[in-house]
C-alpha cells in the first residue's frame, strides 16, 4: 500500500547542484530505514546514502562531502541534496523505504534490506 514517487532529476554542468525528493504515501511510522540508490547503463546499482529512525546516516565514500540525505517528520519525504555534482554522478537514482528496524546503518546501503521502491529520477552530469 506503501508508495515511493521521486523528483527533482535534471541535467546539470559540473560543479552544479539537484535536489531530489522523494514523497512517501500514505504516512507511515518512523520505524523503517530509507536510502537512495543509483544505477548507470551497464552497472549495478549501489547504495549512495542512507538514513535510519534514528537518524543515524551513511553516505558511500564517492560522495561524501558532496551529497546530504535528510528526511521529513513523520516520514513524508526523503531528500538527497546533491552538490559539486560529477559526469561520473550520472545514473538514475531511486529511494528506497521498509527496511526492517534494528539493522546496522552500514547495512542500509544494501538494497536487498528494503521492501519499498520508487521508479527513479534520472540525473544527468555533463562535462
Amino acid at each position: 500500500q506503501v508508495q515511493l514517487v521521486e523528483s527533482g532529476g535534471g541535467s546539470v554542468p559540473a560543479g552544479g547542484s539537484l535536489r531530489l525528493s522523494c514523497v512517501v504515501s500514505p504516512y507511515i511510522r518512523n520505524i523503517y530505514g530509507m536510502g537512495w540508490f543509483r544505477q548507470a547503463p551497464g552497472k549495478e546499482r549501489e547504495g549512495v546514502a542512507a538514513i535510519d529512525p534514528d537518524g543515524k546516516i551513511i553516505y558511500a565514500d564517492s560522495v561524501k562531502g558532496r551529497f546530504t540525505i535528510s528526511k521529513e517528520l513523520p516520514v513524508n519525504t526523503l531528500f538527497l541534496q546533491m552538490d559539486s555534482l560529477r559526469p561520473e554522478d550520472t545514473a538514475i537514482y531511486t529511494c528506497a523505504s521498509g527496511a526492517p528496524p534494528g539493522l546496522p546503518v552500514a547495512n542500509l546501503m544494501k538494497s536487498q534490506n528494503y521492501y519499498y521502491w520508487g521508479q527513479g529520477t534520472q540525473v544527468t552530469v555533463s562535462s
